[in-house]
């Protein structure tokens, strides 16, 4: 049985390139990737195919609902870049950093870049989630970060 895929997508208001920038640079990756009230510390960074990044997620503090993968209100992962195209895509294979048995495994995040009447299309594609991450969950995430993506660009 193939493991969930998730989609989401929105127009950034802002050319590809730009939107690209915002994929590669680390210090702007760790302020719009982290959903909603989360924050974000980046521990590493490697901007080459078989490079990738070390980043922690935190929830809010006194947010109750919220159980982290790798700490009390942290969520650390790491990814793998396993593809490149400059401008249109980067893929993403991504371990969280845990002992939960259901949140091990690699899953992948191909982000990819359409130029679109007034800005950039950015896709995100989920897929091999792992049975630990519900998939409703996976995409109401993407959708948040995607909105602080248009966010970071007066969107």
């Amino acid at each position: 049985m193939p493991l969930p895929t998730t989609r989401a997508s929105r127009l950034i208001p802002a050319a590809p390139d730009a939107v690209w920038n915002a994929l590669m640079d680390p210090e702007i990756l760790v302020r719009w990737l982290p959903p909603g009230d989360m924050t974000g510390r980046m521990h590493a960074f490697d901007g080459r195919v078989g490079g990738g990044f070390e980043m922690s997620l935190y929830y809010p503090e006194g947010e109750t609902g919220h159980v982290g993968k790798t700490a009390e209100r942290e969520d650390r992962t790491r990814v793998r870049f396993a593809a490149i195209t400059p401008g249109r895509r980067v893929v993403w294979a991504v371990l969280f950093d845990t002992d939960a048995p259901a949140l091990k495994g690699e899953m992948t995040i191909t982000v990819s870049l359409e130029p679109a009447e007034g800005g950039t299309r950015v896709t995100f594609l989920s897929e091999n989630l792992p049975p630990g991450l519900r998939p409703a969950d996976n995409k109401e995430g993407s959708k948040e970060s995607l909105k602080k993506l248009a966010g970071w660009f007066g969107g």
